[in-house]
């Protein structure tokens, strides 16, 4: 880099410069906060370099962002605070200790890249370490979890016996490290305030008064969409000043003695727990969007070299030389020394080993507790009454309750045992205006179908709680706080309305332990009432769709069928180390059918154990979810009429489901029907009878058939819903015809 030279100044003078110091910054730390944005630079160099010479495959770079990057790592504590920052923070990570190695390594997807193991591409940043989590590509959607994790900052310094670490369920291998006045430091670019995360992002910052910091890094591009485009009036400052209890800065970016300052306010405040802070930095992108793309194509040249009269790392190095901070031979010293340190760095990554590739399904799950294991299967103990139904203490014992009555107890019972339970959603608390519940003025909601009725009352507000209606919200902020350690039991009112939150759900959450290689995870359990047979329920009440989410790698799906399995699968998906989307049929929730006694508190089922409803020798029937009991009805009519024995099996564990137990029957009845409440085609018993009549075809006496709904949508007319949906006789009609092949 080219230097100005300069005179010397007087000793005089140069005394009086060596104390002086720059909004709490000293010249010791000008220097190394150079040093880390010209590092930061040339690695972005050497990454261009080497991906035009195709020894990596993909190249984005951090360049122009380097003085906020920088800043930020200065004014806050690695290992210490917490960070979700996005991929042009390369200058943030190198300052809060990253080494240029361990980005090249991920730039060259080594096996030892401490990022991910090879698995995502460079400048996707995670170091375990320094409390930086694993993020990913999708624009904005690191900044819910980010709110997650603050807000468990705030739960841990009330509850701090939460973080004690326990024996037998994933609290085992979930450590929980917290500091009473940490910070939480969450960025983005200005494109990424036109998602809708990041406005659900403020408003629960805002309104929980959250100890974060918001950087938005402006370098007025969305990859080719300029920020007047993006963003209404320009400016996103101008936009968000309404929002309460906030701290807003916007600053210079590419000036690291004011963004220093900046941050050693907002992080000041945010320590004192006065709320959020809101820092909007102007800073340049000198270099295309990535080398996937070409910003002459349109960004004139004269808008460029604008933008290069700007760029913070030629401009600190002027200013390094112009206060007598440093001369043109220790600038050349300072940046040889980073130069043949980076040469060393690339020498080491290009030699690196890859990953093999027999480690492609390591830690899609748990590596340490799994729940398809033993452990996890264990046997009811009901209380015994005496003749005039009540226990020794005097208690009242109801010998038969409900999938609702059996979750809600099931709850209970986890949430006295293990206070790292949060419990959120829409509507699940019985009063958020605490006072009417305090002057007993109102008895309380506890969700739409009452199944968390209570919980607020016993375990107090800040478990259990309401959220805005915005299930993305729900699902970023839970990610964030598992990965932190709490075991978030959220609820989305309706499956029907889990669309917003696909985002977090496919793209972020089962995602976490593999790519990052097991650094970090996010162990949570997302509770969701799904289906029809409501009469009346329509089209946006009686939505199936599990074979979206069982489609996911990463994240286990469950689909009891009565109390007593609602119970013991709903135990395990708490208690197990992976997210888990535990499904309840609304139809099931207070049917007669499949009522149980309480089985204690310390009942559970493991993951893909299918059970036998009926054993039987002539068909079949492989089911789950509310058509369970309409199967068999429809089984024993069969038996009644025609003699034909059929074993009917009910799945209850979607992902992972038991084969065995499938093909053991299936070998000893030849023949099998799968049924199924979502649509016919591309539903999830496409795949179990796509996989008999793969494995088994030469075991079969007749083709495998499925039922299912029609594909079309559930109509509100109950008429129209019994034709739409699957019923009894359409059951048992194709186990007939079946069977008579």
């Amino acid at each position: 880099m080219s230097i100005t030279k300069t005179n010397p100044r007087p000793a005089a003078v140069a005394e009086r410069v060596h104390k002086k110091t720059y909004q709490g910054l000293s010249r010791t730390q000008l220097v190394e906060a150079y040093r880390f944005m010209y590092m930061s630079r040339r690695v972005d160099d050497r990454e261009i370099l080497l991906k035009r010479q195709q020894k990596i495959y993909f190249q984005i770079s951090g360049a122009g962002h380097e003085a906020i990057g920088v800043a930020a790592a200065m004014a806050m504590k690695p290992g210490y605070d917490w960070f979700y920052p996005y991929y042009r923070d390369r200058a943030l990570c190198l300052a809060l200790g990253a080494t240029p190695y361990e980005m090249l390594l991920q730039a060259v997807g080594a096996a030892d890249d401490p990022s991910s193991g090879g698995r995502q591409m460079p400048s996707h940043w995670g170091y375990q370490r320094l409390n930086v989590v694993t993020g990913s590509s999708p624009t904005g959607s690191q900044i819910l979890q980010a709110v997650g994790c603050a807000e468990v900052s705030r739960y841990l310094a009330t509850h701090p016996e939460a973080a004690k670490k326990a024996d037998g369920d994933y609290r085992q291998f979930k450590d929980v490290v917290f500091h009473g006045d940490e910070v939480t430091y969450t960025s983005l670019g200005d494109g990424t305030t036109s998602e809708g995360e990041f406005w659900e992002a403020m408003n629960t910052a805002a309104n929980r008064r959250l100890p974060m910091v918001f950087l938005i890094e402006d370098n007025e591009y969305a990859i080719s969409v300029p920020v007047e485009v993006q963003t209404a009036g320009g400016n996103i400052s101008r936009l968000v000043s309404g929002f309460p209890n906030f701290h807003f800065e916007e600053i210079d970016g590419t000036d690291p003695v004011e963004s220093y300052a900046a941050f050693a306010r907002s992080v000041a405040r945010c320590r004192a727990g006065e709320g959020p802070a809101f820092i909007h930095a102007h800073v340049i992108r000198p270099y295309s969007h990535s080398l996937s793309d070409d910003e002459r194509l349109y960004r004139p040249d004269a808008e460029r070299q604008r933008d290069a009269a700007h760029d913070p790392v030629p401009r600190m190095q002027m200013f390094l030389i112009r206060e007598g901070i440093l001369d043109e031979k220790n600038i050349n010293a300072l940046e040889k020394q980073v130069d043949d340190d980076l040469q060393i760095a690339v020498d080491n990554a290009l030699a690196a080993a890859a990953p093999t590739p027999d480690s492609v399904e390591r830690f899609l799950y748990s590596p340490d507790l799994d729940p398809t294991s033993s452990r996890f299967d264990t046997q009811p103990v009901v209380t015994q009454a005496a003749p005039d139904g009540k226990t020794a203490d005097g208690k009242k014992v109801s010998p038969s309750k409900t999938m609702a009555d059996l979750i809600n107890a099931t709850l209970r019972d986890e949430m006295r045992r293990d206070e790292r339970i949060v419990v959120f959603g829409e509507d699940v608390a019985d009063c958020s205006r605490e006072q009417y519940l305090q002057q007993k003025m109102v008895k309380g909601k506890g969700g739409v179908f009452k199944l968390t009725f209570g919980l607020q009352t016993e375990f107090g507000s800040d478990r259990v709680f309401n959220s805005p209606i915005a299930e993305a919200s729900i699902v970023g902020r839970a990610t964030g706080m598992a990965e932190r350690g709490l075991k978030p039991v959220v609820e989305i009112q309706f499956f029907d309305y889990i669309w917003p939150a696909m985002m977090q759900l496919r793209n972020e959450l089962p995602t976490i332990r593999w790519r990052s290689n097991n650094a970090f995870s996010a162990p949570l359990v997302l509770r969701v009432p799904i289906g029809g047979y409501l009469t009346g329920g329509a089209i946006y009440h009686s939505q199936c769709g599990e074979s979206i989410f069982t489609h996911i790698p990463g994240l286990r799906v469950v689909f009891p069928s009565n109390a007593l399995d609602a119970a013991g699968l709903l135990r395990t998906a708490i208690r197990c180390d992976d997210p888990v989307l535990f499904l309840e049929h609304k139809r099931l929730y207070r049917e007669a059918y499949g009522r149980a006694p309480y089985p204690g508190p310390d009942y559970m089922i493991p993951f893909g154990k299918a059970k036998i409803i009926q054993a039987g020798t002539d068909l079949t029937v492989i089911t789950y979810g509310a058509v369970v009991p309409r199967a068999l009805q429809a089984v024993q009519k069969l038996e009644r009429e025609q003699g034909v024995k059929v074993e009917l099996i009910d799945l209850r564990s979607l992902n992972p489901f038991d084969w065995e137990t499938i093909s053991s029957s299936v070998s000893k009845t030849n023949r099998a029907l799968v049924a199924y409440e979502d649509t016919l085609s591309w539903g999830y018993g496409a795949e179990i009878a796509a996989r008999i009549a793969d494995q088994m075809f030469e075991r079969l006496d007749a083709p495998v058939r499925r039922i299912a709904a029609k594909d079309t949508f559930v109509a509100y007319n109950p008429i129209l819903e019994d034709a739409i949906l699957p019923q009894a006789s359409n059951l048992f009609q194709a186990m007939k015809e079946l069977s008579e092949y």
